[in-house]
């Protein structure tokens, strides 16, 4: 089987696995955190994109070239911190080899987004791209890397990782669906316009759970008061 079409076969199964994963993440969204069709629907979005990493990883070795597959990297690693941070709630549950290993790859896979990105600058504009997005996996990166050796005390810390991390790979599939569909906008709005529009929903989202949580909490600690006092 020759190249042109082992290419052909992968790339069909490329969008089936991106289209699924399109459509499939607002399900998440929109049903009870914590609920049974979120977790549902969380999981089969989560190998949905782990389809969409391997078979990025078989395109770019074969055509695509080492941009498509750092961004390939780049977004399931926004996936996959998402989802394994639901075995790491306490600080009790330390990471293990595979959360080291991830975490290592995307911050050489970013610096080298950032190193590429620069080097394109001297010739174009598009060399902003990989800079924006190998800025965005160093941070995530030594964020993880500081949990990691100092986990969080807070007792929702990991919902936010949750909650962050998940968005943002969405924000990365939307990117996919713009790049190949929006060809009226320019290259590089074609790539960053999910994430400026993203970064500003999930900022308002984890505000609005930040206060969730610190009325609730409020209000537990004021229960608990009333009852000791009337129990006095």
């Amino acid at each position: 089987m020759n190249s042109v079409l082992i290419f052909g076969v992968v790339r069909l199964i490329h969008i089936f696995f991106g289209s699924i994963a399109l459509f499939v993440a607002p399900s998440a969204m929109l049903t009870r955190k914590g609920g049974l069709w979120h977790r549902r629907w969380g999981k089969i979005y989560f190998w949905s994109m782990a389809g969409v990493a391997v078979t990025a990883v078989v395109m770019s070795l074969i055509r695509s070239g080492l941009f498509f597959l750092l961004i390939a990297l780049f977004s399931f690693y926004l996936a996959f911190t998402g989802y394994r941070i639901l075995y790491r709630k306490t600080p009790e549950q330390r990471p293990n080899r595979a959360d080291w290993t991830a975490v290592s790859t995307v911050l050489i896979g970013s610096l080298t987004l950032i190193g590429y990105g620069v080097y394109l600058m001297l010739t174009s504009s598009f060399g902003t791209v990989p800079i924006v997005f190998g800025a965005i996996g160093v941070f995530f990166g030594v964020a993880d890397i500081r949990a990691f050796l100092h986990p969080p005390t807070e007792r929702q810390a990991w919902w936010y990782t949750h909650m962050t991390r998940m968005l943002s790979a969405y924000i990365a599939t939307v990117t996919a669906f713009s790049v190949v569909n929006f060809r009226f906008l320019p290259p590089v709005a074609r790539w960053l316009w999910p994430t400026i529009v993203g970064t500003l929903g999930i900022t308002i989202w984890v505000r609005y759970y930040r206060k969730k949580f610190s009325r609730h909490r409020a209000e537990g600690d004021e229960q608990t008061a009333l009852n000791r006092a009337s129990a006095d």
